[in-house]
């Protein structure tokens, strides 16, 4: 059943007015009503632990708090490049680091799309509520990193 929850969570997370991102206030409980109505009786833990597998997190957007999955919008790319597009509003290198800006409560979700991404110019991420540093071997690299994260915002 999981792995079928699996499949139909990030389905049922999507918004259905494509002006809506691909969050939703209050997702737990209208997954739980959605599944219900789908004939599949998963309980609230149930729902919750798969949207943990599947790498959904809590942001905070507009002052209400949604559940995203990065990388979940149809036609959108890259879930990296998703994510940045999505989720970044700043990228600056700084020494061997590159500081990322974003909205309040957000640095994570993008912390951990960078981190499965494995970019070869990465050696780990630090998140906060609304930046990321982002440590590099070298402040070659993190000029480099920066670029490549900067063209995503274009």
């Amino acid at each position: 059943m999981t792995n079928r929850l699996h499949t139909i969570i990030p389905a049922v997370l999507q918004p259905t007015d494509p002006a809506q991102t691909a969050e939703r206030p209050h997702a737990d409980v209208t997954s739980a009503e959605k599944l219900s109505a789908l004939g599949l009786g998963a309980t609230q833990a149930t729902i919750s632990r798969d949207l943990e597998q599947l790498g959904a997190v809590k942001v905070r957007r507009d002052g209400r708090l949604a559940y995203a999955i990065p990388g979940t919008v149809p036609g959108s790319g890259t879930r990296l490049a998703t994510v940045v597009r999505d989720w970044v509003r700043s990228v600056e290198p700084a020494g061997n680091l590159v500081v990322i800006k974003t909205p309040p409560g957000s640095a994570h979700l993008v912390g951990v799309v960078l981190d499965e991404s494995e970019l070869a110019e990465v050696v780990g991420t630090i998140c906060g509520d609304d930046t990321i540093f982002v440590a590099c071997r070298s402040a070659t690299e993190a000029k480099a990193l920066s670029g490549r994260l900067r063209d995503f915002l274009a």
